[in-house]
């Protein structure tokens, strides 16, 4: 069976909606896949039942972007409670937190000769989650840039003349609204940051595993985070981080190997969370 642990749909920046993400899946024998949207889980219920007609097991998932002093980091939160009122409300206002930084970055294009239309990104979000890999695509294509990696180097990305901050959360932060919402914690592709004291400071905050399969991550660098995993007592967790076209990884949805028994662990430790009725005190500090 294949298993593949993150992958995002149209309620993000994905560019399948959330039945055609599980036909994609099932077609290429993914047994259990994760929707893990960034800031949302809208797709989820549908993809559970898409899953169920196609002998696909769909797990609520959603990804969490964290920012640190170097930069960001990204958190997954596994097995979640997505129907709590607080945890609903929380995305809500980390989407609307989107909406404006968008807004805020068409404004700097402008300002710097490189107009774009507003609303095709809002047309390209189609409702989802909207966020910059939009951008980029409507950098594409107004022809500003020749793909969406260049408008990141050259716009969007961090130091960019276009870049703008957005609503903060903390690692820690988003450790405790995934635990809050009954889930397990993970630590996305930290292969990209390469900070291993990240990992470290964040268990004592109830880091539950890190992403250690992922296509980015050698041969070498998974190895690294296995032990790293024994070290901690971590879950292992692994997925293609699979969007579509040429967005993250750029690699087929299943494509990446990730062991069954790494599932069972997973399973045990979410049998034991409960869901809190309220949020942590910790999440209002989003704003």
């Amino acid at each position: 069976m294949r298993i593949d642990l993150h992958t995002h749909t149209t309620a993000s920046d994905g560019l399948l909606d959330a039945p055609a993400l599980v036909g994609a899946a099932a077609a290429r024998g993914v047994g259990l896949l994760a929707v893990s949207d960034h800031d949302s889980t809208a797709s989820v219920d549908e993809a559970i039942a898409a899953g169920r007609r196609a002998g696909v097991e769909v797990w609520p998932a959603v990804e969490l972007s964290c920012d640190v002093e170097a930069g960001e980091v990204h958190m997954l939160g596994y097995l979640l409670d997505h129907h709590l009122d607080w945890f609903e409300a929380l995305l809500v206002r980390l989407r609307d937190g989107r909406v404006a930084r968008a807004e805020r970055m068409v404004e700097k294009l402008a300002a710097i000769g490189v107009p774009i239309d507003y609303a095709r990104v809002e047309t390209l979000a189609a409702g989802g989650a909207i966020g910059r890999p939009h951008v980029a695509r409507v950098l594409v294509e107004a022809g500003w840039v020749k793909e969406p990696a260049e408008a990141f180097d050259r716009f969007i990305g961090r130091g960019g003349p276009a870049y703008v901050e957005r609503v903060k959360v903390t690692p820690a932060e988003a450790v405790a609204i995934i635990r809050a919402a009954g889930g397990l914690a993970v630590f996305a592709h930290p292969g990209w940051a390469r900070r291993d004291e990240w990992v470290a400071e964040l268990v004592p905050a109830g880091l539950d595993g890190i992403e250690v399969y992922y296509p980015d991550h050698g041969h070498e660098m998974i190895m690294h985070y296995l032990a790293l995993a024994r070290q901690y007592g971590l879950l292992v967790t692994g997925g293609t981080d699979f969007h579509g076209g040429a967005l993250a990884t750029r690699v087929p949805v299943g494509s990446q190997y990730v062991p069954e028994e790494i599932v069972p662990p997973m399973r045990e430790r979410a049998a034991t969370r409960r869901p809190a009725r309220v949020a942590p005190q910790m999440a209002l500090s989003v704003e």
